[in-house]
């Protein structure tokens, strides 16, 4: 992404992306039932307990909100969000014995660490891409998304490529990779239009105020499942890798514990049933 956020709830579950899947969910050995699930318990109570979370027996998650399909709201949650970010941070939270609370951040706060410095949240669940820049203020889990940029223009513009945007105005999400790809790539004379969000980067794009959105292919395929108008005209893999994001250096015990538990939901099945939800 989100160097990252909309569209109709709807679409949200019908978005299609070629992005890599993960392994398929391996044969579950069902004996001794019981004395596993007593096992798992006492583990995972005993595990919540060390992780120097804000709130004792509740994951707080701090998230650009919405962001579709990573993170929007749904009052059927008991977070009252939902979303792949959200759904895979929830399921680990689970596994954990804890409850989520999900804490609405502006994103150049989350991305740049100052959020969780400041001790708002334990974690960051919001289509974060990892970044040499930003491990220098946060610590990442291991990756849990691949994304590719994407741009998005309406049907009738005409416009097939960035090169086509040479003197029009381009929109983007501030403080995403999105802007420093479209700043990198663009006609020298097309203008980037920075916006905090991008429900007001889709709001520009229908009131004719930028020509074209460049960001995250999902969010993009988000407005585009909901408005036939508007289409993406490119794809540009960028090797982007999303990662949930902690406090530098204050808490290794749930940064462990993240990765513990990502991996397990690969390793059962569920990290794959929740991608083809959103994505598949």
């Amino acid at each position: 992404m989100k160097y990252r956020p909309i569209a109709a709830i709807a679409a949200l579950t019908l978005l299609g992306t070629a992005l890599a899947g993960c392994s398929p969910s391996p044969t579950t050995n069902t004996s001794d039932t019981s004395a596993s699930n007593t096992a798992t318990t006492s583990d995972t109570s005993t595990a919540a307990a060390d992780l120097n979370l804000i709130t004792a027996g509740t994951l707080t998650v701090c998230s650009d909100v919405p962001y579709a399909p990573f993170e929007y709201e749904d009052s059927t949650s008991p977070s009252g969000y939902v979303g792949f970010d959200i759904d895979l941070i929830t399921a680990i939270a689970d596994g954990l014995g804890l409850k989520v609370v999900v804490l609405p951040t502006d994103f150049t706060a989350l991305q740049s660490g100052v959020a969780l410095a400041a001790g708002q949240c334990d974690i960051g669940a919001s289509a974060i891409t990892i970044t040499d820049e930003r491990k220098a203020n946060i610590d990442f889990t291991d990756p849990n998304y691949d994304s590719l940029q994407s741009l998005m223009v309406r049907t009738d513009s005409g416009i097939k490529t960035l090169a086509d945007l040479a003197g029009k105005k381009i929109g983007v999400q501030a403080g995403t990779t999105g802007e420093i790809y479209t700043n990198a790539n663009k006609p020298a004379d097309a203008q980037t239009v920075a916006f905090p969000t991008d429900g007001e980067m889709w709001l520009a794009i229908q009131a004719g105020q930028v020509d074209a959105l460049l960001q995250d292919l999902p969010v993009n395929q988000v407005h585009v499942k909901a408005d036939s108008n508007y289409v993406i005209a490119e794809q540009y893999n960028t090797d982007e890798h999303y990662g949930f994001a902690l406090a530098k250096g204050k808490n290794p015990a749930l940064l462990a514990a993240v990765n513990a538990g990502l991996k397990t939901l690969r390793d059962n099945g569920t990290y794959q049933t929740l991608y083809n939800k959103y994505f598949g």
